[in-house]
């Protein structure tokens, strides 16, 4: 609180709330003080609007989102900048165990993007999510195989064959467990050659050759390239990950979060995510 400031023979007295007189009171130097002092008591009286200006966000916007979500939310990313030129958005990917573990040890960000639910349960159990998590997406598993698919596999029950070089997700990422579930219900024992850290491993693995099938996501094959191709699990042996987003409790850009947050689960988000191959909430 201001409670004195002097100019010449006035002083302001933040208590009483007036100027008192030290001599004679020049009308014109009165008005220019008062004034003067009007001006830093409102702005010692406000508050910064953060990160946010009419009503718009802005600023840059941290997000950490799952590998698989790559090129889904590059594509989204462009069209929220786009609709709202004050942001700049600045993307994490790698798997969701991963950007969990940073985010325990304090890494900034924003929003935090999961490919399964359990990572996100890593995330809110240490008091470091804003809200509630909220799925936006959910994604099936399938075998990638290289172009032309030359070890003829047409089943899960081919990768159990000693000859197929598999490999797979880390059992703590995302795709992971996603393939040891699938494995489970197919009833086989799969010993892979390489488990990777996040399923862009898995995917450039396969397309250079180094394996002969592995277990991704749909939207992978889709977006693979030339390189690889799909071969579709059936639904009793298949798994659906459930994709949540949430806010981050210590988000330096609250307002454009809630934001992006708000683009991904509407019209515009859902579209973009569905052209990738991802499937919408709740289907």
């Amino acid at each position: 609180m201001v409670t004195g400031i002097r100019f010449g023979r006035l002083q302001f007295s933040g208590q009483a709330g007036r100027w008192a007189q030290r001599g004679p009171r020049p009308r014109l130097w009165v008005a220019v003080c008062a004034a003067a002092v009007a001006l830093l008591l409102t702005a010692c009286g406000s508050s910064s609007s953060g990160n946010s200006a009419a009503g718009k966000p802005s600023g840059k916007l941290v997000v950490f989102a799952a590998t698989s979500l790559n090129k889904a939310f590059d594509k989204i990313g462009a069209q929220f900048e786009k609709a709202n030129p004050g942001v700049t958005l600045k993307f994490n990917y790698n798997g969701s165990s991963s950007l969990a573990t940073s985010l325990k040890q304090g890494a900034p960000a924003d929003v935090f993007a999961s490919a399964n639910t359990a990572n996100m349960k890593i995330v809110t159990a240490d008091k470091l999510a804003s809200g509630s998590p909220e799925v936006f997406a959910r994604n099936e598993a399938e075998i990638m195989v290289e172009a032309g698919n030359p070890k003829k596999i047409k089943s899960v029950s081919n990768l159990a064959n000693p000859d197929v070089k598999v490999v797979v997700c880390a059992p703590e990422v995302p795709c992971g467990s996603l393939a040891k579930k699938v494995f489970q219900n197919a009833g086989v024992t799969v010993k892979p050659v390489s488990e990777e850290t996040n399923v862009s491993g898995v995917v450039t693995k396969i397309s250079l050759g180094e394996a002969d099938a592995g277990i991704v996501y749909v939207t992978d094959v889709r977006a693979g390239g030339s390189k690889i191709a799909g071969v579709p699990i059936p639904a009793g042996q298949n798994e659906v990950a459930d994709y949540p987003i949430v806010q981050l409790m210590d988000a330096p850009n609250t307002s454009a979060a809630a934001a992006f947050i708000k683009y991904v689960l509407g019209p515009d988000g859902q579209k973009v995510l569905a052209s990738f191959g991802f499937l919408p909430p709740g289907s």
